[in-house]
């Protein structure tokens, strides 16, 4: 599987950000999907997660209530609509395909891993 995101950018606290992930390669339904972050010298940091048919999502506490995880199997894209965005929601923004039908947190559980997409949130 490939993973391509985008949508990324540089934004005002408060603002909102669509990042999206294309998936090609596979059979894009097959994968749970996760958003993942990370800033210089951190470890990668879970942010959400969905299943294959998207009726199940998981979210990191640290954006609970801001951030939204969807797919659109048709298209073969994650998205993760992220609102009220933070100075501490800055970092790299990748999206990862994991061949299990349960939505994990942990990073070491998926397969196949995006570029990034770099979000920076100005105070």
């Amino acid at each position: 599987v490939q993973l391509v995101e985008s949508g990324g950018g540089l934004v005002q606290a408060g603002d909102s950000l669509r990042l999206s992930c294309a998936a090609s390669g596979r059979t894009f339904s097959d994968y749970a999907m996760g958003w993942f972050r990370q800033v210089p010298g951190k470890e990668r940091e879970f942010v959400a997660s969905i299943n294959w048919r998207g009726a199940v999502t998981y979210y990191a506490d640290s954006v609970k209530g801001r951030f939204t995880i969807s797919r659109n199997n048709a298209k073969n894209t994650v998205y993760l609509q992220t609102d009220s965005l933070k100075p501490e929601d800055t970092a790299v923004y990748y999206c990862a395909a994991g061949h299990s039908s349960w939505p994990s947190r942990t990073p070491g559980e998926y397969d196949y891993w995006g570029q990034g997409t770099q979000v920076t949130v100005s105070s």
